[in-house]
């Protein structure tokens, strides 16, 4: 998973803050690096596989907010994303998130 391509494409696709695509697709790649899209699924993780899910999502949903409505559909089929859903973006573009 490349980060910077994935940070690239979701300011193209959804907009948001510097902060909360920085921290989606640092959670996007502790996921990838996790393994566990390849086995629940059989495929790694892409950034076309991120964006299209994304774009399943609620329309007028915020980047973060469609980031962990995708991650709470993998938590219901799978278990074990919660780990990975963002959970506080900083206004200063300090990002926290809880693993």
């Amino acid at each position: 998973m490349d980060a910077r391509r994935l940070e690239t494409a979701l300011a193209e696709e959804f907009g948001g803050s510097a902060a909360e695509r920085r921290v989606v697709a640092r959670q996007a790649r502790d996921l990838s690096d996790s393994g566990k899209p390849k086995r629940d699924r059989g495929h790694a993780l892409t950034v076309p596989d991120v964006l299209r899910h994304l774009s399943d999502a609620p329309e007028g949903s915020s980047l973060v907010e469609r980031w962990n409505w995708w991650l709470g559909a993998l938590e219901t089929a799978y278990g074990g994303y919660d780990r990975f859903t963002v959970r506080v973006v900083a206004d200063d573009d300090e990002v926290d998130v809880d693993q």
